[in-house]
């Protein structure tokens, strides 16, 4: 299995930012890291191991880039404004740098889909609801979606259009909900078990359904919990099912 490993200086984050490829074919399933993790976590988790059979067999091609959440939210030292400030930067760096190079390892355009578990839903959740003329799915799990479970009391205009469960309710822009509705791939997974918060997953899923948005809803049992086992079986299952 190809495994390439890129490091790349950012423009817009102002340092250097490290990206892993693997496979050669298929779409492109983009990982995001949990907490403050880097690249290489879904690898040292074992994630990498399950997908195994789809990298090699062309189903996905997959990238997992470092998070800078231990330079955002993560971080208390640093003021609500900065922490804000920062968290937009990625998203401009991961819609602007990272895709591209996606594009370009993939001789052209292919589907991406984002994919993250705990903080990383956050991040791939909202990444595709604000944008999904640039993604075409998500896989998102074990996710709180309001961005004020983060901020420590802070929330500003800011905060509010990078805070799932706050905007969505409120979009009717019909480009955004109709590429929204086109996408086949809005999964929202989670367990009832320890450390797990079911209820977030449930009020995405309602506000979705309010909006006309179609997406697959996924409330797994009690006995599974807010940890690496529950994700290697999940996005196996949702590679080998849905796509």
């Amino acid at each position: 299995m190809r495994r390439d490993i890129y490091k790349k200086f950012s423009p817009i984050l102002n340092k250097e930012m490290d990206i892993v490829a693997y496979g050669h074919y298929g779409f492109a399933l983009l990982l995001f890291p949990t907490a403050a993790a880097d690249f290489l976590e879904y690898e040292r988790f074992q994630m990498i191991d399950v997908l195994k059979p789809y990298i090699e067999g062309g189903k996905c091609k997959v990238y997992s880039i470092n998070s800078i959440n231990n330079e955002s939210w993560l971080n208390d030292k640093m003021s609500p404004f900065d922490q804000i400030k920062r968290h937009k930067e990625f998203n401009d760096y991961v819609v602007n740098e990272v895709v591209p190079f996606i594009y370009e390892d993939c001789n052209g355009e292919v589907p991406v889909i984002t994919c993250g578990a705990s903080l990383g839903a956050l991040h791939c959740a909202n990444l595709f609801f604000r944008r999904p003329d640039v993604f075409a799915g998500t896989i998102a799990m074990s996710g709180s979606y309001d961005l004020s479970d983060y901020s420590n009391g802070f929330f500003d205009e800011d905060c509010y259009f990078n805070s799932p469960i706050h905007y969505l309710p409120n979009l009717n822009d019909e480009k955004i909900l109709g590429e929204m509705k086109n996408s086949k791939h809005i999964h929202i997974l989670t367990g009832q078990g320890n450390y797990e918060k079911p209820e977030s997953s449930k009020a995405i899923s309602e506000i979705l359904n309010s909006k006309g948005v179609s997406h697959n809803l996924e409330l797994w049992g009690y006995d599974i919990h807010h940890d690496w086992p529950t994700w290697r079986m999940m996005v196996p299952y949702i590679i080998e099912t849905k796509f």
